[in-house]
């Protein structure tokens, strides 16, 4: 009798820790970076309405959960080598808390409820879903193991998003907008694997074959470029982008916040999670924060 209690609260306990590894699979945490669908709705202020904002922010949980599929697929794949890693070995795949045929399963079920209502929703915006999963499928068996292309395919990643954020709510984006986007995501991939560089401390070839290419001072060499581009593209985008020049007063800002993350990289040895920076360095948050605040501001004002 006693035992079979036992059992039954055993069940339980195990089905309870495989559900919440799936949903740990999903990497909410990481779903910041898709906040970045919501970037067309704030510099179209004028487009701010309930039904462009209910648009985004739906847009922005299916991206969620397509992004999720790959992260399914990612821990899939990289199983083998996440038990190596010194902080990825704790996945739920990599630590077994999620048998990788039941990861798969969900994963697969999850993909094409998040299609079928991108699709319903805005045909494009669904095709966009698909291009972004097609994407980090091709980095998770190929890109990834690609020097320079694995970082780029990151970038492009961002990008969608951004274009999927101005379809969302029909508007059109600027060229030095999208420039402005791809090379901040360099930013972040470059900073993300100086990181795995430093945190792995020479022993890359057992978890990341591409990692074998890079050298501490060639990716500080990509960091000056990007850096330097990145600034130089965010203030022409701020006198040519047709919005009020007074989009100018947020360049600060944007210094501010690549200078301070370089600091975490060099100074703290951190960067390889950008989601869990913004929400640890108070500096980051407070900064982004004003930034969004100032371009609200600024469009209110003078537009």
């Amino acid at each position: 009798m006693f035992s079979s209690r036992h059992d039954t609260a055993s069940s339980a306990e195990s089905h309870a820790g495989t559900v919440s590894g799936l949903f740990k699979l999903l990497r909410p945490k990481q779903w910041t970076k898709n906040l970045l669908l919501f970037a067309a709705l704030l510099f179209s202020f004028e487009e701010i309405r309930t039904e462009t904002i209910v648009s985004t922010v739906i847009g922005f949980l299916l991206f969620s959960l397509v992004a999720g599929c790959v992260y399914i697929l990612n821990d899939y794949v990289d199983r083998e080598r996440d038990r190596l890693h010194p902080t990825k070995q704790f996945r739920p795949i990599a630590s077994g808390q999620v048998h990788p045929t039941h990861a798969i399963l969900f994963g697969m079920a999850l993909l094409v409820f998040s299609l079928g209502a991108a699709f319903v929703m805005n045909p494009l915006f669904g095709v966009l879903c698909i291009v972004y999963f097609l994407l980090n499928v091709s980095y998770s068996f190929v890109l990834k193991h690609l020097v320079i292309l694995d970082m780029m395919t990151i970038a492009a990643g961002f990008v969608l998003r951004a274009i999927a954020g101005g379809v969302l709510i029909h508007v059109p984006f600027t060229p030095w907008f999208l420039i402005c986007t791809m090379l901040l995501s360099l930013f972040l991939a470059i900073g993300k694997r100086r990181n795995e560089l430093t945190l792995l401390e020479g022993n890359t070839g057992s978890h990341r074959k591409v990692l074998d290419n890079y050298s501490i001072t060639l990716l500080d060499q990509f960091n000056t470029i990007v850096t330097t581009a990145t600034i130089i593209s965010y203030s022409l985008f701020t006198f040519t982008s047709d919005r009020t020049i007074h989009l100018m007063w947020t360049i600060p800002l944007v210094i501010y916040g690549m200078f301070r993350y370089l600091y975490l990289i060099h100074m703290k040895n951190q960067g390889g999670s950008p989601d869990r920076v913004l929400f640890e360095d108070k500096p980051i948050l407070i900064t982004v924060i004003l930034y969004v605040v100032s371009v609200i501001t600024i469009f209110a004002i003078f537009e």
